[in-house]
Parts: structure tokens; sequence; C-alpha cells
């Protein structure tokens, strides 16, 4: 891949940015020093915010003179020529609605905004072959790099047990709000502050609704069939990912094999894991054969007590220093890191605590729902309301805490395009000719 950068030299691949949240701070500080690549705009809602990234990354003034910043969208997709177009807003609406410009205007996406990979990525991955653009899952990212792995396992010849990453769980957390975020944390608030850290982003990674979005791509991206009662996050270090990431039947904790699961950094009891995998991303895989079982035993692949499962994890990923990898794949190879291909998992808005008639769910990262993976088919079953639509819907009828929350429970307060669209994606999974994958594994058709 860097050969083919350097071949771009003299033309640089035209990358344009939505969102200049930190994600997209790190790309722009490591872009600089990444042959044929150049940033030709970035469009945030607050253009000064946008010039005070590029400062804050490394860029000179009269750098940043000659980058498009702007507040609209369109002008940076339509107007600006890019190839590849980054979208890092985080917004599942606002993200839907920019991969829908881009494709129609003959650009690549790199959607770093999992929340809209989620609501309706199988959709617009589809869409963008239609149009001969490509969508991609951002490396960097713990997604793309944990489709990575499976799609390294599955090449190799092995069965994949389970795929997925680290982070800090405990059952308490589904509780949390971004009042009570930073002390779970164990941050002060004025070091948040100063840090110019999102109490909604973080509460997000820490009530489990990040780690059920990321693994709802992974499924939708890998063909893996999430378990009917979501994510369990069992206590887990590196050492022991292979003994506990398998079926049950084999021991494990897994309900099958094909499946998604995050480990916790800590036990139930607080304290915490030895080796654990906080940052990393893992895959378990079975062996074959008895001689591929020898095998891994005669060049110390950790394997579980048969011998027949081993793993292979990364103990660290880099963010937005890695989204290169996506942009170059995509202009240079015409392959994404990752793209989601079946309709198979969803994410769930659950109910943090008793809610009332009236009241307006806050979405992801708030104070009333966080969000549940769930196989997309028990989800469309239950007619629950994606964790994506969940933001401003007004309740018409009291939830108890713990409930799923369903679409005939709320109003919705989103535009009505992104939930035909959304409707469109259900329709085409299960209706006639379509498939909610997950039960086989076949990529969505129409």
């Amino acid at each position: 891949m860097y050969r083919l950068l350097r071949t771009r030299a003299s033309d640089p691949v035209r990358v344009a940015v939505i969102g200049a949240g930190k994600f997209a701070s790190m790309f722009l500080a490591q872009v600089r020093t990444t042959p044929g690549m150049r940033i030709a705009g970035v469009c945030d809602l607050a253009p000064e915010r946008a010039r005070a990234t590029l400062r804050r990354s490394g860029w000179s003034d009269a750098e940043i003179d000659s980058i498009r910043l702007c507040e609209d969208a369109d002008t940076v997709i339509r107007h600006g020529d890019p190839e590849v177009v980054v979208e890092a807003t985080g917004d599942p609406v606002a993200g839907v609605r920019h991969a829908l410009t881009c494709i129609a205007a003959g650009r690549h996406v790199v959607m770093v905004n999992v929340e809209a990979d989620v609501l309706a990525g199988p959709l617009l991955a589809r869409r963008a072959m239609e149009a001969g653009t490509i969508y991609s899952l951002a490396y960097g990212d713990q997604p793309a790099l944990i489709v990575e792995l499976v799609d390294w396992a599955r090449a190799c010849g092995f069965e994949v047990a389970c795929a997925g990453k680290g982070t800090r769980y405990l059952p308490a957390y589904h509780g949390s709000t971004p009042e009570t975020v930073w002390q779970r944390y164990g941050i002060s608030p004025e070091r948040a502050s100063r840090g110019g850290m999102n109490a909604r982003m973080f509460n997000s990674f820490l009530d489990g609704t990040k780690s059920a979005i990321e693994m709802a791509a992974v499924a939708n991206a890998a063909g893996l069939r999430p378990a009917a009662g979501g994510l369990r996050f069992p206590p887990c270090g590196s050492d022991e990912l292979a003994e506990t990431l398998k079926p049950a039947g084999d021991g494990g904790a897994l309900p099958h094999a094909g499946t998604v699961e995050v480990v916790s950094s800590l036990h139930r009891d607080g304290s915490p894991v030895e080796r654990d995998l906080r940052w990393g991303v893992y895959v378990t895989f079975a062996a074959p054969s008895d001689y591929a079982a020898r095998c891994f035993g005669e060049y110390g692949i950790a394997t579980d007590r048969s011998g027949r499962y081993a793993a292979l994890h990364r103990p660290v990923h880099l963010i937005g220093l890695e989204l290169g990898i996506s942009i170059a794949s995509v202009a240079l190879r015409g392959e994404p890191t990752g793209a989601p291909e079946r309709f198979a998992a969803d994410v769930v808005a659950v109910a943090k605590r008793d809610l009332r008639a009236g009241e307006l769910l806050d979405g992801e990262g708030g104070s009333t729902v966080w969000g549940r993976l769930m196989p997309a088919a028990a989800s469309l079953a239950a007619d629950a309301l994606p964790i994506g639509l969940a933001a401003g819907a007004a309740l018409t009828r009291p939830v108890p805490a713990g409930a799923v929350v369903g679409r005939r429970d709320a109003v919705l307060r989103v535009p009505d395009d992104v939930v035909d669209l959304r409707r469109d994606m259900e329709r085409a999974a299960s209706g006639p000719g379509g498939q909610t994958a997950g039960a086989t594994g076949e990529p969505m058709r129409r």
C-alpha cells in the first residue's frame, strides 16, 4: 500500500473530512506525513472549530488557508471534488444523509460514524456498490480491525468461534448517565473539561451502548450471529481468550460458534482482570483437523486446554492515526476495510430507569436509554426502537426500567427520509427475495 501511495505523490488522493472531533484530529495530524494523500476540505457545523482542530493537529495557518473549510456538507462533497469522504460526525441521521450525498456524487465513503452504519449501513453499502463507489468501515476504529482478523482467520481456512474487543464493564454501568460518568471512570469533572472530553460520548462507552453498536457493525460486515440475549461481557484476559470464547458445548462461555462478544477488563467484584484486553481486539478460531491442532502446539499459539481452539489478538488500536489505511485501500485498491453485507444485528433502546409517558428520550450516551445488541430478526419481530432513532423521541406510554422501548411506545423526531431509508433496509432484508441474515449468514440481497 505504501508503494501505491508513493505512485500518487504528484497527484495525491483528495480527502474531505466531515466532523472535526477527536477522531478527525488524529487523522489530520497523521495525514501530514502520509505520502500520496492530501486534505481537500474539512466540514464542521462550527468552521472555527475545524480551524482550531487543524491548528491543534500541527497545521500552519498557511496550510489551513489552502483547505476548504465550511459548515455545509454538500459544499465539501459536491463542489470540493474529493475522491474519498470521511464521515466522522457521530450523528446517525447526519451520517446516513452524508453517505447518500456521497454516493449520489460518486464519492467513496469511509464511515467512522458507526452509529450511522448500524442504523442503515447494509443498505448504504449496497447503494454504493450499485453506484460504482465504495462504502467502508474505518481502519483504526475497532470494528474494521476485528473484521480484518475474521477475514484473516477465514482466509486461512479456520472456523471463527468468536470475534470482538475488550472494554471496562460492570452490570451497574448500564444505568450510567452523563452526570455520573466521570465518577465511574475515576476522572474529575475539571480534568474532563480541561481535556475536552465529551460526557455523552464517554457515557456511551461505559453504559454498553458503544460496545453494542460496534459489535453490530462487526456482525453485519463479517456474517457473525449475535447471541439472543445480547452481549454478556465475560471477564477475560488475553491469555484466556481461547478457553473462554468458544461454544458452551466445548466448555466455553458462548451460546454458539460464529458470534461476537466483548470481554470485560474488570471482574464482577470490580477487581482488575490480569492482562486485560481493554483497548484491544481479538478473534478465536478452531483447528479444522488434528494436524492443524498439533501445529498450534508446536508453534506456541495460545490455545484452550483441548488444543483445538486458538486466539489471535491485537492489544491496542490507534484510532484516527490509522485511518489512512482505509482511505488508501478504497482509493488505490478499490477495496473497503470491512463493509456491511447483511442485516444480521441491530442495537435497540432499553430504558435505564422507569420512564414516564411524555418523556423525551435523549438517545445514545444519555440519561434515559442505553443500546442493547440483538439479532436483527428478533429486533424486527419485537418492533424495537433502534438506538439510532431514539434521540428526541417522545414516549406515548410508560416503559419500565430494563425493558426494550418499542416503536409504538414513542413518537419519533427523526426526519422522514431517514426513517424511510431504515424501513427500506428492513423490508429488503426480511421481505420476499431478501433475508434478515444471522440465521444463515447469507448476504442481504434484493
